[in-house]
């Protein structure tokens, strides 16, 4: 063993990585990145989910109840609306994960007593938050009921608020209902960057890719001849992963199978921009690999996937809305589970145009200006 051959061969890895500084700025933000993200995401209770309430009592009861609601950090009170038909809008778009239905009557049958039914109506696409939302609430009532008996000096065993809890469009909680559909958008993702972030840089360390861009190729047939076969699979592994969730795992559908098509293919030319983009800029395969980390991580643990996005703190939440995964998984659980059309989807849906144009766009200029040179 010849420790001068050993300090030389340190020494040509060490210059080496100098010459690649984009490479040692990805392995030192890294790990910073993955702390802040599963110090402040994964390791928070499910909290702030957001609230409607219906108060057809409209007396010191039901607004002593909101308010044990509103006071325990779980539940957020965003909206009150005058009936429970109205709840549904809501809950199909999303804009509430919880409602709160008080009947009239519901005091005066403290009063005189007897057992006082409430409702509570939780949105059941996300099985973590449908769970965990239910068994909170139980708890709130049971501890009002405990404080007012207290306050009033009645037994314990006396009558007193009866919370009915009803899971809607998921209620047997199974949490593969809302596990597959997020998948096929994950999975999609997931081999579409591996794939794409190394079509070009492959060829780059080949040195076919100077040899093709001599050539009178034009920038509009590289990018439909690159693209194409990648995006044959992406459709090929999207209606296997599909098939398997709805004929192996019987997962419900229950909305527009052309609601999910747009929806994917709006989020597959993202994907195919993102991965074009990531092998233009990066020089070594290395270093696409370690881009395609670099972006995947935050992906997964921020778009909702994994971790609900209510129970992030209030300053990373805004992030979540960057991601492109996090709104095609809105598209994909609002019509599996919700069974939600083109109007209830309009926000997410429009939202994958705008991230399809501005990222497959970039990836189109990149690719002109790559072939000019």
């Amino acid at each position: 063993m010849s420790l001068k051959r050993i300090r030389l061969l340190i020494w040509k890895e060490f210059t080496q990585l100098r010459r690649d500084p984009l490479l040692i700025r990805l392995l030192l933000l890294m790990p910073v990145l993955q702390l802040i993200m599963f110090g402040y995401v994964v390791a928070v209770d499910v909290r702030n989910l957001s609230t409607a309430v219906v108060d057809l009592d409209r007396t010191a009861t039901s607004r002593n109840l909101e308010a044990a609601f509103s006071g325990s950090g779980y539940f957020t009170v965003t909206t009150h609306v005058g009936s429970e038909t109205d709840l549904r809008p809501l809950l199909d778009s999303g804009a509430v994960k919880v409602a709160l239905v008080i009947p009239e009557g519901t005091q005066d049958r403290l009063t005189r007593g007897e057992t006082a039914p409430i409702g509570i109506i939780v949105d059941g696409s996300d099985s973590q938050i449908s769970a965990v939302g239910s068994g909170y609430a139980a708890q709130i009532v049971a501890q009002f009921n405990t404080e007012r008996r207290d306050a009033l000096g009645i037994q314990l065993a006396a009558p007193g608020i009866d919370a009915r809890v009803r899971v809607m469009f998921n209620p047997t909680l199974d949490p593969i209902n809302t596990m597959i559909p997020g998948l096929i958008a994950a999975i999609m993702m997931i081999s579409l960057l591996a794939i794409m972030s190394q079509a070009v840089v492959k060829e780059r360390e080949s040195g076919t890719l100077e040899q093709m861009f001599v050539t009178p190729i034009k920038a509009t047939e590289y990018l439909i001849g690159k693209l194409t076969p990648y995006a044959s699979l992406a459709t090929a592994q999207m209606l296997l992963v599909a098939a398997g969730g709805l004929f192996w795992f019987r997962v419900p559908f229950n909305g527009s199978i052309w609601v999910v098509l747009a929806g994917l293919f709006l989020f597959m030319f993202t994907c195919l921009g993102l991965g074009l983009l990531i092998s233009l800029v990066s020089r070594t395969r290395h270093q696409a690999q370690q881009a395609v980390m670099f972006v995947m991580i935050p992906t997964m643990v921020l778009s909702g996937f994994i971790f609900p996005i209510q129970s992030m703190p209030a300053i990373i939440q805004p992030l979540t809305n960057l991601i492109p995964l996090t709104w095609a998984l809105q598209v994909l659980r609002g019509a599996f589970v919700k069974g939600s059309g083109f109007e209830a989807l309009a926000v997410p849906m429009l939202a994958l145009v705008g991230f399809g144009v501005v990222i497959f766009g970039a990836a189109i200029v990149a690719t002109r200006r790559r072939i000019s040179e």
